[in-house]
């Protein structure tokens, strides 16, 4: 059994922290905010992620879990020092290390012995020597510094970090190193090992190259539609082939949330800095932002104009099973439809309060996507939640004002839109008209 401090009660650090102590070791979560203190000692999830309030109430109850804003005294007591505070992306793009840093710094100032410090946030290359520094200028005592990026997906965290695909872990020492394999023995037995610059790109590396399989996709998506070509079925044939995979290849309306968007800008920053033209990741984000107004565009398309007009948006998160609305196309997409007129109404199970923070007052919001849709003129999918999946198609039609969905996630089957007597605009597919005939999308 490890003492572990985790630095940062954010996504990262709270999973991160409490499969540790499920694993058997002993974990203290520390905050600076105590108020997010207050309400995990209470059981109380500052995010919504399948299982985690389980495991954090188990792990608490039999004492293995604690959480604490008395951040000095947890790294004292700690032979392993995790960072997972926050790295925003800053206005050029590049990830802001003001929190890495001012950690970096408190764990200096109490550094009474040995300690192992593993930066668990995504960070640029060259971070774990800026760490490595700050400690030094403040402390004599001995460290070693380890890289080990998470590669968690939200909605599946807990069964990611409990059942890891890989662990990468970057280190400063061959002690380290075997410390911190160690302690990923119950989760994986796929560990690469590596110096630290080399696991801080792995990271970026991996989340650029999904984010591209993405922007591919939608760009042939964005051919499909001009030459009568269905990208389901291009997705299909290119996925079996197993050097390409199937994942990461469903057309729509772009990716989000708080990882793709911002390492694939801070991955762009690094290359820029050590002076390398990244075109393919250049063109990856601008497919990205592109992809939101082409959505627009098909509903501008269909009913003429938006002045005047009640859209229903279905999804608000940035994808399911999760309340996480970073970059999300919803936010992105809601205020361009008031700022063509069109009043909103908003569904989503689980986000609405996380949106609330972003959108205001510019929509409308329900737990209820029937009550969005009633005499809307058109519905907008943007989230492939579940329940909109499994929606009573039948009762959407007469919900309606005029039976118009525009698919972001391209959910339903065209020959289903096509007998229902839909308009049914997805992404890189043959449209559907309600008049029963199919052509291309516009």
């Amino acid at each position: 059994m490890k003492k572990i401090a985790v630095i940062g009660t954010g996504y990262v650090g709270l999973v991160s922290g409490t499969c540790f102590a499920e694993a058997g070791n002993h974990v203290t979560c520390c905050d600076i905010d105590q108020s997010k203190i207050d309400k995990l000692a209470q059981g109380i999830m500052p995010i919504y992620e399948p299982g985690l309030k389980e495991l954090v109430d188990k792990n608490a109850g039999r004492g293995t879990l604690q959480f604490t804003s008395e951040i000095s005294q947890a790294i004292r007591d700690a032979e392993i020092v995790y960072i997972a505070v926050g790295t925003p992306m800053s206005v050029t793009g590049e990830a802001d290390l003001t929190y890495v840093k001012q950690v970096a710094q408190t764990i200096a100032e109490n550094l009474n012995s040995y300690k192992v410090v593993v930066t668990k946030s995504t960070v640029p290359v060259g971070t774990g020597k800026v760490i490595q520094t700050i400690i030094s200028q403040y402390s004599s005592a001995p460290f070693d510094i380890v890289s080990n990026p998470e590669f968690l997906r939200e909605g599946a965290a807990i069964k990611d970090s409990m059942n890891m695909e890989r662990a990468v872990i970057g280190a400063s020492s061959d002690k380290a190193y075997e410390i911190i394999a160690e302690l990923h023995k119950p989760f994986t037995s796929n560990i690469v090992k590596a110096n630290v610059e080399t696991a801080e790109l792995i990271k970026y590396a991996a989340n650029a190259f999904l984010a591209t399989k993405i922007s591919f996709i939608n760009d042939i998506a964005n051919i499909c539609e001009r030459v009568d070509a269905d990208v389901s079925k291009v997705s299909e044939g290119i996925g079996l082939d197993s050097r390409i995979g199937p994942k990461f290849l469903q057309a729509g309306v772009g990716f989000g949330g708080s990882c793709f968007p911002k390492d694939t800008a801070a991955l762009l920053h690094i290359s820029k800095d050590c002076g390398y033209d990244f075109k393919l990741i250049q063109a990856v984000m601008e497919t990205n932002e592109s992809q939101r107004m082409l959505l627009v565009k098909k509903l501008i398309s269909a009913l003429g104009s938006l002045k005047g007009k009640t859209i229903s948006v279905l999804g608000l998160a940035f994808k399911p099973d999760t309340d996480d609305v970073r970059s999300s196309p919803a936010i992105d997409i809601i205020p361009l439809l008031t700022d063509f007129g069109a009043t909103v109404r908003a569904y989503d199970p689980i986000a609405i309060d996380e949106a609330k923070k972003k959108l205001g007052y510019q929509c409308s919001y329900s737990e209820d996507p029937y009550e969005t849709m009633k005499q809307a003129d058109a519905c907008l999918i943007l989230t492939d939640w579940m329940e909109v999946k499994q929606l009573d198609l039948h009762k959407v039609k007469s919900l309606l004002k005029q039976p118009l969905i525009i698919d972001g996630r391209n959910l339903y089957q065209i020959e289903t839109m096509q007998r229902l007597g839909f308009t049914y605009l997805s992404v890189g597919r043959p449209a559907v008209h309600k008049e029963n005939t199919i052509s291309r999308a516009m």
